[in-house]
């Protein structure tokens, strides 16, 4: 048994993470203001081992007292990429500017391993494919600025100091709990829901743009994998399923899970800094934390599409939060 820390650990990855090390008998500190994340959540294992302390990163008092005694860091909190678009300032200040303050105040607190949990988008389009850890970074946003500038941080104190710290650098991610609404709405769990509320799957730009996507549950054990695994402190490592599918193809896959045979697609204006090609090389992740994916994308949104189904609300009632050009500043 050990006591982590999670940063984010009441939202959708880190909730997950969180669960499986409840599941494996840690102590957990989940620290997370709860502007994206929700206790509900964490429902069924909060109190006892696992502590929810509703916290912003950027309080350094707050976070020194929260610090002592942890063991591991899982530093999952952030504000995503469309929330970057319209609010690049804070964005920076959460993802870059809170990362090295955090990474101080577990120095100070000896901590044993930091896990910072960057994001594929650091690298930008792909120049050269399947993009491996050594593909030079070039994030056409303020959000992949920002964790670019985290990870950078993290390697640092590694050199510098000799600080235990590993980045993990998770693909894009879907599963339960996953985002729809406001500016934090990812494309899967909207192209979902719009298919099973009979509402057009919206696509920004041609739809040729591809990503990489692993389930939940395996993106989260990829991350638990690099707080216990030996030899992994100051490397860098993707996890990623390194298959890559079109936002086309994709909705056609969504339309054939919901068994909506005419499902209709419509094209909108392309997204400001929309990555063009993610698709991971994640030989390093299966060497060093003997990680590989268990779920495919197929199963994964039959898994997806069943949890929406029981979730005691309608696609319709859960499309109300849904923000359509999510990168936009909503009006005050």
């Amino acid at each position: 048994m050990i006591n982590a820390m999670v940063t984010g650990g009441a939202g959708f990855i880190g909730s997950e993470l969180t669960h499986q090390l409840f599941t494996a008998g840690h102590r957990v500190t989940v620290v997370d203001n709860l502007v994206n994340g929700k206790p509900e959540n964490l429902a069924g294992i909060l109190g006892g081992a696992v502590q929810l302390h509703t916290v912003d990163i950027r309080d350094a008092a707050a976070m020194a007292l929260l610090l002592a005694g942890v063991d591991v860091v899982f530093h999952l909190a952030c504000l995503g990429v469309r929330h970057s678009l319209h609010a690049p300032v804070e964005n920076h200040e959460v993802n870059a500017s809170a990362t090295l303050a955090l990474l101080r105040l577990a120095q100070k607190a000896g901590v044993g391993r930091f896990v910072y949990v960057s994001s594929s988008e650091v690298y930008g389009t792909a120049r050269r494919v399947p993009m491996d850890e050594e593909h030079p970074p070039f994030p056409q946003t303020i959000y992949g600025a920002s964790k670019l500038a985290g990870e950078c941080y993290a390697r640092a104190f590694h050199a510098t100091y000799g600080f235990p710290a590993v980045v993990i650098r998770p693909f894009n991610t879907f599963g339960p709990r996953c985002h729809h609404e406001g500016d934090s709405g990812e494309v899967i769990p909207k192209f979902l829901l719009r298919c099973m509320a009979g509402l057009p799957m919206i696509i920004f730009g041609d739809g040729r743009q591809t990503r990489d996507f692993t389930y939940v549950e395996d993106t989260a054990r990829g991350i638990f994998l690099a707080g216990f695994s030996d030899g992994v402190v100051g490397e860098t490592i993707n996890l990623g399923s390194g298959q890559e599918i079109s936002m086309n193809t994709l909705a056609a896959v969504v339309a054939e899970v919901v068994g909506t045979a005419n499902a209709v697609i419509v094209h909108d204006v392309p997204r400001p800094g929309d990555v063009l090609r993610l698709y991971a090389d994640a030989s390093r992740g299966l060497k060093l934390l003997k990680f590989s994916p268990t779920i495919s994308l197929r199963e994964g949104l039959f898994r997806l599409r069943d949890w929406y189904a029981g979730s005691g609300q309608s696609p319709g009632q859960l499309l109300t939060k849904e923000v359509v050009h999510n990168w936009q500043r909503e009006p005050v």
